[in-house]
């Protein structure tokens, strides 16, 4: 008896122990950017900020591509069409769909659409689907080079969207606008909130809310790379003819399951300026965004977060490296990066020793035998418990409020429960990740592993609440920042 109980408190102190250090080690990083996030707001101060209407001109004419790959997507595919027709507020664009010779139910489903109006594009690649995201809007580059040789003229902006996307009826203008002055500009991602499925698809909503108006505005104000979205962004195309040219001829690298990270880092490394940009669409401080259902079930949801810590924080690694010797901020934001797989094994140990503990102490209970834990206070222990619960309900509190500002009251209210689903979805699909990122150690081919896509009802779809949504400014203001690597 006295051995397993030896035993039991050997787990109940090391678990305790390993999952206090991490979790104090993962707060602190958290906090130094919300403190850095602070800073930077107070010493910008309040400038004007950048709307529809102080938009600088464009400097130059030139039509605009919107690029939008396809995989299996019969059931949004045609309203997403229309609707990008229907809602852009701008003259020469042209839509090129990408899709796959055996996807008979999404080519139809387009070509009814692209049959109404020239501006949409089909292009058929020459390979079964599924094959990666990447090897598809490779297959609308090469098909957009030629249009541009036969039409004589150049594009002037590429501009990358999903096929379950609510566009912004304006986001061409600002693009026509800021790619004259930036080679890259990433709009906010704002999730659309799924009452249905509220827990689930809303907690992409806080990640979104929190990552898209504090966290990349920290990471580009430190001057490190700025990774895309993959939705919601311009790219001038002679950086994407470089990056091909160095490529063999394709941009975007077709064995990578992360293809929009990866670009952006890339970019970054060959001297393209980006900017992430909060355009205000009228004084109640609305803002040019993208709307889109994210996953709304479990399932669904861990496969999506299994695809993105695969694809960044494991392979991603082996591909993108780090940064050069001297950019700081550049390899503590990759670090953050690729923290998930030790972050989520900290988390899953923190889960097991609250049980392993509450054992112990019920055995010492009933054997009578004053727990060590509890009759001599350990001032490691206790000094972790409180710096992690003061942690804690700062980090919930941060959520809490980008997720107001966003959504407004009632949302933030929700994401205090769905803080808890987050983690749960992150716990599930962390070893399916390890087991992907091995397979394909072993020669595994990558495939576009996607997920049930729903395209809203544009009716309901609500604007984000204007008096809680920040600011946009221009590139002087902390909501508008530009960045270049190292």
């Amino acid at each position: 008896m006295v051995e397993s109980l030896w035993i039991v408190d050997g787990v109940a102190r090391e678990t305790l122990l390993f999952a206090g250090v991490g979790l104090f080690l993962g707060g602190l990083d958290d906090l130094l950017v919300d403190l850095i996030f602070i800073a930077h707001r107070i010493r910008r101060g309040r400038q004007p900020p950048l709307s529809l209407a102080t938009l600088p001109p464009p400097r130059r004419s030139g039509p605009i591509a919107v690029f939008v790959a396809a995989w299996d997507e019969v059931a949004v595919i045609g309203a997403m069409l229309s609707a990008a027709l229907d809602r852009y507020d701008h003259d020469d664009y042209r839509i090129y769909v990408g899709l796959y010779p055996n996807d008979r139910g999404t080519i139809d489903a387009a070509a009814r659409v692209a049959e109404r109006d020239p501006r949409v594009r089909l292009v058929i690649g020459a390979r079964n689907g599924p094959t990666t995201k990447a090897d598809c809007l490779n297959t609308l580059w090469h098909a957009l080079c030629r249009d541009d040789a036969r039409d004589g003229r150049a594009s002037k902006a590429i501009v990358l969207h999903d096929a379950e996307d609510v566009v912004h009826a304006h986001e061409l203008r600002v693009f026509d606008s800021l790619i004259d002055r930036y080679e890259v500009v990433q709009l906010p991602v704002l999730p659309l909130v799924n009452s249905g499925a509220r827990l689930v698809s809303g907690h992409y909503a806080d990640e979104f809310a929190e990552s898209h108006a504090k966290q990349i505005i920290v990471r580009t104000a430190l001057g490190a790379a700025m990774p895309l979205a993959g939705t919601g962004c311009a790219i001038d195309p002679a950086m994407l003819a470089k990056i091909a040219q160095d490529r063999g001829g394709d941009p975007f690298d077709s064995t990578s399951l992360t293809e929009d990270y990866e670009l952006g880092l890339r970019l970054a490394e060959i001297g393209a300026r980006g900017i992430f940009a909060r355009v205000a669409v009228d004084g109640a401080g609305t803002v040019v965004t993208v709307r889109a259902y994210f996953p709304g079930t479990m399932a669904e949801s861990i496969r999506q977060k299994t695809r993105w810590m695969t694809g960044i924080a494991l392979a991603g690694w082996d591909r993108t490296g780090w940064a050069r010797p001297y950019a700081l901020a550049d390899h503590w934001m990759r670090m953050r990066d690729r923290r998930a797989p030790l972050g989520v094994l900290i988390l899953a140990v923190a889960y097991l020793a609250i049980p392993v503990w509450g054992v112990s102490l019920m055995l010492h209970g009933v054997w009578g035998d004053a727990m060590p834990y509890t009759d001599r206070a350990n001032p490691l222990a206790t000094g972790l418990l409180i710096a992690n619960t003061a942690l804690l309900v700062w980090r919930l509190a941060i959520r809490m409020l980008f997720t107001g500002r966003s959504y407004g009251l009632h949302e933030a209210v929700w994401a205090l429960p769905r803080f808890f689903v987050g983690n749960l979805v992150s716990l599930v699909a962390a070893p399916r990740a390890v087991l992907r990122y091995i397979g394909m150690l072993r020669g595994a081919t990558p495939v576009w592993d996607k997920t049930r896509h729903e395209f809203p009802d544009l009716l309901a779809v609500p604007a984000p609440p204007g008096p809680t949504v920040f600011a946009a400014g221009n590139p002087h203001d902390p909501d508008v920042v530009t960045a270049r690597a190292g």
